[in-house]
């Protein structure tokens, strides 16, 4: 048996206590991805969700609006986990969240796909402005029609 493997074997071998983990696979809300994070260091793994389980044990929200926020954070464009989407949608479900509601989180959170656009087109803009080889035009137009959108909103 190699160091590294003895080393990893002596960790798995010091947790006694591995009740969240069981508690997390009993529960059907496991992630398939901490399998081998937790075969090769199952005391971070132990300790990891029993800290990520705080707020589903103690705080005034409902088991459903915490359900609703978790398909918000797996929906977003910064986080795209689908099988997390699945999850909390069923949870939410079953939690008695409706279809119209988990909707509306899942729209709510398309807001942060225009945040591209906040942040991309007044750079766009000011970049035009320090080029010599844009037209006055061009930059009166893209300015001219990002003046009147921003007016009419």
């Amino acid at each position: 048996m190699t160091n590294s493997k003895k080393t990893i074997a002596k960790m798995a071998s010091s947790v006694a206590d591995t009740s969240w983990i069981d508690a997390q696979r009993a529960s059907g809300d496991w992630n398939p991805l901490w399998d081998t994070l937790c075969d090769w260091d199952p005391e971070f793994m132990e300790r990891y969700l029993a800290f990520r389980n705080v707020p589903h044990r103690n705080g005034p929200l409902p088991p459903k609006y915490k359900e609703l926020i978790l398909i918000a954070i797996n929906v977003a464009t910064t986080h795209m986990y689908t099988p997390g989407v699945r999850r909390h949608i069923r949870n939410a479900l079953q939690q008695g969240a409706s279809r119209d509601e988990i909707l509306e989180v899942i729209q709510l959170t398309t807001v942060l796909g225009i945040h591209a656009c906040n942040v991309g087109i007044p750079i766009l803009a000011e970049e035009l402005k320090n080029q010599p080889t844009v037209q006055g035009s061009q930059l009166a137009t893209v300015a001219g029609k990002s003046r009147r959108r921003t007016k009419a909103t």
